[in-house]
């Protein structure tokens, strides 16, 4: 009868799709447009500066509506910055979570596992080794990559400034968002 109630609470949870990435100053570069004989020069920055962003795409248990929850920073992202985003979620999803990450260093050890004592309606699950087409939060980064492609940051700031319209553009954005569960593998239910 315990166990019944348990699963019942776990059923009734967010899910929560994270990852993790980062962006260079250095842009990708992208096939585009040129007029014929007149192959399109991209000048950039040669630095080493870049922006870590972390992010989670929710999915509520009723309704099944999305969220998007982001950070960022310049620094790469340790198990303390990972304890702090995830203390943001549960600030702001009042239910049980269940987060569904990859097997990532960060997202293992002491700091982790005292979070999860100090917040028992935190459930942290894996997916398997080398799958990160399960996760639909790896459409995020593909979406904000695509649309930072191309482009001339001249320093971290301007860099940041332009993830963090990317990812606010794709938090107000249902579809997009639908979009990034729909080209994982995961099964349609979720959309």
């Amino acid at each position: 009868m315990a166990a019944d109630k348990k699963n019942a609470k776990r059923l009734d949870a967010h899910l929560v799709f994270l990852d993790e990435s980062g962006f260079l100053i250095i842009p990708p570069v992208r096939q585009t447009w040129a007029p014929r004989g007149e192959t399109p020069i991209h000048h950039h920055r040669y630095t080493r500066e870049k922006v870590s962003a972390i992010s989670g795409i929710s999915v509520s248990p009723r309704r099944q509506q999305l969220g998007l929850y982001f950070d960022y920073q310049t620094t790469n992202y340790t198990q303390n910055d990972v304890c702090t985003f995830l203390r943001h979620l549960l600030l702001h999803l009042r239910q049980n979570v269940i987060v569904v990450w990859d097997n990532g260093t960060i997202h293992k050890g002491e700091p982790i596992r005292e979070l999860c004592r100090q917040f028992p309606r935190l459930h942290l699950e894996s997916f398997p080794p080398y799958a990160p087409e399960l996760n639909p939060d790896e459409g995020v980064w593909r979406q904000t990559k695509r649309q930072l492609s191309n482009s001339r940051p001249d320093d971290v700031h301007e860099l940041a400034a332009a993830v963090l319209g990317c990812l606010v553009e794709l938090r107000f954005s249902p579809a997009k968002l639908r979009a990034c569960i729909k080209h994982s593998d995961l099964p349609f239910f979720l959309c």
